[in-house]
This record gives C-alpha cells, sequence and structure tokens, in this order.
C-alpha cells in the first residue's frame, strides 16, 4: 500500500497552495522564507531542497517528522523550489513557487 510521505507544506507559517495568490507568500530579497514539510511514514527518509538544478539542502530523518528549511535569495525573480522525500524504494516531490521582490511596496 502507497502512502503519502508528504502530509502537509507550510511556507512562511502558512499552508502550501499552489492555487493561493504568490502575493501571501512573497518576500523581499534578503528576506528569507522558511519551508517546513510535516512528513508521514516508518523508518529512515532522505528530504532534499533543490532549486534551478542545485540542491540547497539535504537532510536524513525518522519518519514520521518535520523538516524545515529557510533560504533567502540575493536578487528578485521567481523560483521553483522542489522538495523531495525519499524512503524504501518511494519518493514524492512538491514543486513550491518562491516569488521575490526587489523592494516591499509602499502604500
Amino acid at each position: 500500500m502507497r502512502t503519502n510521505l508528504i502530509k502537509m507544506v507550510k511556507l512562511n507559517n502558512l499552508q502550501y497552495n499552489a492555487n493561493r495568490d504568490p502575493q501571501v507568500y512573497r518576500r523581499v530579497t534578503g528576506h528569507p522564507f522558511r519551508i517546513q514539510a510535516m512528513l508521514e511514514g516508518k523508518g529512515a527518509a532522505k528530504v532534499s531542497i533543490t532549486c534551478e538544478g542545485k540542491t540547497l539542502k539535504e537532510a536524513n530523518l525518522e519518519l514520521p517528522g518535520i523538516f524545515s528549511y529557510e533560504v533567502t535569495f540575493k536578487d528578485a525573480g521567481t523560483r521553483i523550489v522542489t522538495l523531495t522525500v525519499s524512503t524504501d524504494g518511494q519518493s514524492e516531490s512538491r514543486d513550491l513557487l518562491l516569488d521575490t521582490e526587489a523592494h516591499a511596496k509602499v502604500g
């Protein structure tokens, strides 16, 4: 029986929803995005965060568990960050859209 490894993902302390207005999650350059993943299952798992072909973070943890990571970008733009969880031949990924703007909006 296949179970979901990723129970929930939070971005900046809000449950991540790809259909939500990206302004809700947007950050100014230099301010961190906080990614949290609530993971289910049993045994050891490998968790990784990748962006633009580069691995930003890899960790091993026991399931069930919580993975947490903060990433900061130096320049404005939109990036897709992929969270991947693997254990015992099973793997699950989630893409997160992270939008960074150069300056905070006034008004």
